[in-house]
């Protein structure tokens, strides 16, 4: 073989190595990754990463990559506490975790159609979600989850359909202090300023805002 084949055969593995190697954001969730730690997402999210509402888990087709590669960094670090997620994120290597992410946000998640609208609100859990409070320091819901709480970029996640049993563990994680990974600490002071009623009310009505129909 002259110099210049092997040139050429060198200069063809070489582009090919990342194709070969990259890693499929798809496996790993279906089948795990690399360490036998990291085991497969669809057993608790779902086939279709829609999460399993019965069960109280979580919706992640369609989340933004940026705040799914941020919770997933948190669990390893533990600055987001979870006994069954922090383990898991652990043995993901970065390439993973951003590899997962990418492919789930890239998944089809059910639209949210909206909700009714504002000057309709008279429901109290409606008012919260779409006014808040302002005497007790709490915004509307979706004046940082967006309209219909479908969410907003990487830092305010989708509240519509996602399971109420995941989304009130959430707000009493962020009132006991074991979740403290949001920006400024929002979370945290608005969920300590809601009552019981008002997390269990709030979790079932963005649990049902993907079926709630936009008014005339």
């Amino acid at each position: 073989m002259n110099p210049m084949s092997r040139v050429m055969i060198g200069s063809l593995l070489i582009l090919a190595w990342p194709a070969a190697h990259a890693v499929d954001g798809q496996k790993i969730f279906t089948q795990g990754g690399q360490n036998p730690a990291a085991m497969a997402c669809l057993g608790c999210h779902g086939p279709d990463g829609k999460g399993i509402a019965a069960a109280g888990f979580p919706r992640l087709s369609g989340l933004s990559a940026g705040y799914l590669s941020k919770q997933l960094e948190d669990f390893r670090s533990g600055s987001r506490k979870q006994p069954v997620m922090e383990p898991l994120a652990k043995a993901l290597s970065d390439e993973e975790i951003r590899s997962v992410s990418a492919w789930l946000a890239e998944q089809p998640s059910d639209p949210v159609t909206g909700s009714r609208r504002q000057q309709m609100a008279s429901d109290p859990t409606e008012r919260l979600a779409l006014y808040g409070d302002w005497s007790r320091q709490i915004p509307g819901c979706v004046q940082c989850h967006g309209p219909g709480g479908a969410g907003v970029g990487e830092h305010f996640p989708p509240l519509a359909g996602q399971p109420a049993a995941y989304l009130v563990a959430q707000l009493n994680a962020w009132r006991d202090g074991s979740r403290r990974n949001d920006p400024n600490q929002l979370m945290v002071g608005v969920a300590k300023a809601m009552t019981d009623a008002e997390v269990t009310a709030i979790a079932d009505y963005f649990a049902h805002a993907a079926r709630q129909e936009v008014a005339p």
